[in-house]
């Protein structure tokens, strides 16, 4: 049935279309999104209320046939409710006013009450599944441990990474530390999550691809790893899971064996490689390059046509795009997209 092919799909299960849900399938591109955000004022006020988040939430639903809502929130509540100053700045993105350079820095760092610093995120997902109504899954989500790391230390972007990197070598006992409670403040925020209600839930792992193989594995996949071992059992019974690893295409076996349900796919390894490699063990999402949606239409179709083809029939796979949605796409090529990996895949 449609209202759940995205968690039989999650488990390789066979469905009667492929799913699609998008990153960042709500926000900046949407119209109705912009113009709420400008009546909340900022973009964490947004995120921290619950209603709103809702609404945002569900905005891309009413538009478009997708297969999942994804919570509207951000991967940077943990360390603002670790009180370190987030805030965003128009045109360059989140900034830390206490960025955490240091062993002494790292050591005052403590998990965050969920309940009370980041009680919105449940509260919300409370919202979002009443007003769902069993028709739409919804999936949940945090930042890995690494990719918190390169904000909280960097202070914001980076393109370089050298105050990181620099801790990572220099002091690597401290950088396990600052891991080992990311870890266990994103295993708790997403069981709170989980306990609210979400169906599924993905670790956005956006920079683990700028580490080495050996470094990846230690500093990013581990933590991952020990983030799925401790997730709990929902409403539903067992939660699954996406890894996302931007760039990850190379490591695609080793993150298999830390136990997730799904791999998320970027745009730079060809579908079917993928399959051949861990296909039988794993479901697979992806994986278009986000940039096929300034293309028109038909050569969207295209591209959803080549992604289907190659990924071929077997069950396990939920279409979605390499990264997120950018501000500048036409809303009306995303339908394109949708409408073409149900009209192509179906069975």
């Amino acid at each position: 049935m449609a209202h759940d092919r995205f968690l039989r799909a999650l488990s390789r299960e066979p469905v009667d279309a492929t799913p699609v849900w998008l990153m960042r399938q709500a926000g900046r591109y949407l119209p109705e999104y912009r113009a709420l955000r400008e009546k909340a004022g900022s973009f964490l006020s947004l995120c921290q209320n619950p209603e709103l988040a809702c609404e945002v939430t569900l905005q891309p639903l009413r538009r478009f046939n997708l297969d999942a809502a994804i919570l509207f929130s951000d991967i940077l509540t943990i360390p603002e409710a670790m009180g370190l100053g987030l805030h965003f700045v128009a045109g360059e993105g989140p900034k830390f006013e206490h960025p955490v350079r240091t062993p002494e820095a790292i050591a005052k760092l403590a998990v965050p009450d969920i309940e009370d610093e980041l009680g919105y995120v449940p509260a919300a997902i409370k919202l979002i599944r009443r007003e769902l109504d069993g028709k739409t899954p919804l999936i949940g989500f945090a930042g890995s441990p690494w990719t918190l790391a390169t904000y909280i230390v960097e202070g914001g972007p980076s393109k370089n990474y050298e105050h990181l990197k620099a801790l990572m070598f220099n002091e690597p006992a401290a950088m396990h530390q600052l891991l080992d409670v990311l870890a266990r403040s994103t295993a708790a925020y997403l069981n709170a999550q989980i306990a609210a209600g979400a169906q599924a839930v993905q670790i956005f792992d956006t920079w683990g691809g700028v580490l080495s193989p050996a470094n990846y594995r230690e500093f990013s996949l581990n933590y991952m790893q020990r983030i799925i071992a401790d997730l709990k059992p929902g409403p539903d019974g067992h939660v699954p899971t996406i890894v996302f690893t931007k760039g990850g295409g190379a490591w695609l076996e080793t993150i298999a064996d830390a136990g997730p349900t799904a791999i998320g796919l970027d745009w730079t390894i060809n579908i079917d490689e993928a399959v051949a490699r861990v296909g039988d063990r794993v479901a697979l999402q992806g994986n278009a390059d986000p940039a096929i949606l300034y293309a028109k239409p038909e050569r969207i179709r295209t591209e959803v046509a080549d992604i289907l083809t190659r990924f071929g029939d077997t069950p396990g796979h939920i279409f979605n795009l390499g990264h997120g949605v950018t501000p500048q796409v036409p809303p009306e090529h995303v339908e394109a997209l949708v409408e073409a990996v149900h009209e192509f895949s179906a069975r």
